[in-house]
């Protein structure tokens, strides 16, 4: 496995062709590309995916903590989801309407500590200690002594996290346990590169559209759908932008070009929309957004995140699911694992690292079917669930 491939168990970058993007019924309709036409890179509200937000306050001994959470559903199970590092609660929201649609069950996305909208006094530690704590504060905020029955779904360092609170017996009600696309072998053998990954991103942003079109061109999110509304709780705006005298740099590795424009060749053949672009690519622009954190300065929780994760996933007594973008990523102990039945692992083809944001619709089938096989839920809408092989 080449190192580009390993750090996708940290990063966000598919080393394989751009595939079929998934979606769901409930967002922006989808255009279909003609000659000379451009997509449409606005981003997209939350409340077109999710029914509700609000924020969890949590108290401790040393003071108050608020969580962002975004909410639907009214009936069944809870599935409590954690998104990945970088990324926020709003990479669920294709996901979100393509569930609920299929069977009942409540949604809840949580940003985690030091992501999204989410606001704590120590946004800084990211320590898998304090975050699956985090967790089990925000259930025990929303439900007290009331506890519904919960099912943890994670997404890459948010499965991580979802394991360690599960391990630490943090949700009392737990029913069941998914882990998207992370496994502890390959997880730690990109830590050593992903630096340098992280250090190949563009810093900043001239607009939304511009990190939304990014985010897709480069393979980060494969689904224009989700990275219409993903990517807003994973860029902020810069302090000052909007300012006359904010703070001026070159946008960095932005992908200016557009596939379905016609290019208008001027002397010696030379394009003239990409000589312009050339040029204004020399001219320092306000930068409007930036990462809203900075993953490079979290490396010292990476290991603390990964190490041991394949035994605690196992050792974990609820029924448990593994979704992956390819087989290749299963460690030693994931693979003995799932040869003695002790998980069910469903494999998600033509896929990036962010599974649920390029295929929902199929993540979204994966999940209800787990529900109504170990009888969590009912299907609804005439869902009909076909049971996977493994």
């Amino acid at each position: 496995m080449s190192a580009l491939e390993k750090q996708l168990q940290l990063g966000r970058l598919p080393p394989r062709p751009q595939g079929p993007a998934g979606g769901s019924g409930q967002g922006p309709p989808k255009m279909r590309m003609g000659p000379g036409r451009k997509r449409d890179y606005s981003p997209v509200p939350w409340s077109q995916y999710f029914e509700s937000m609000e924020d969890v306050v949590v108290e401790t001994d040393s003071g108050k903590d608020t969580f962002r959470i975004y909410k639907s559903g009214s009936e069944g199970p809870v599935l409590l989801l954690l998104h990945g590092g970088g990324h926020s609660a709003l990479s669920w929201a294709v996901f979100t309407s393509a569930i609920i649609n299929r069977v009942q069950c409540r949604i809840v996305a949580l940003d985690l500590r030091g992501h999204g909208e989410t606001k704590v006094r120590n946004p800084e530690d990211l320590s898998a200690e304090t975050m699956f704590k985090d967790v089990g504060n925000v259930v025990e905020a929303m439900y007290g002594d009331l506890c519904p029955p919960i099912m943890l779904i994670g997404h890459s360092m948010g499965g991580a996290i979802a394991v360690h609170t599960a391990a630490s017996n943090l949700v009392p009600s737990l029913l069941g346990l998914c882990m998207i696309d992370v496994v502890e072998g390959t997880a730690m053998d990109a830590l050593n590169s992903m630096q340098n990954f992280l250090r190949s991103r563009p810093k900043t942003f001239k607009s939304l559209e511009t990190a939304i079109e990014w985010s897709v061109k480069s393979g980060q999110i494969r689904n224009l759908e989700s990275a219409r509304v993903s990517m807003v709780g994973q860029v902020k705006q810069c302090e000052g932008a909007a300012s006359p005298g904010g703070p001026k740099t070159i946008v960095e590795g932005i992908i200016e070009e557009e596939e379905e424009e016609e290019e208008e060749e001027g002397e010696n053949g030379e394009s003239v929309n990409k000589r312009k672009k050339d040029d204004d690519a020399e001219i320092k622009k306000d930068v409007a957004y930036t990462w809203r954190i900075e993953l490079a300065k979290t490396e010292k929780y990476w290991d603390g995140w990964f190490r041991g994760l394949s035994n605690l996933f196992l050792n974990c007594s609820v029924p448990k699911l593994l979704l992956l973008a390819g087989v290749d990523r299963l460690d030693k102990d994931l693979t003995i694992g799932q040869m003695q039945g002790k998980f069910q692992m469903q494999v998600l083809p033509q896929c990036g690292h962010a599974v649920h944001e390029d295929a929902p619709d199929k993540v979204a089938e994966a999940v209800a079917t787990f529900l109504i096989r170990h009888r969590f839920t009912e299907p609804i809408g005439g869902f009909q669930c076909v049971f996977p092989a493994c």
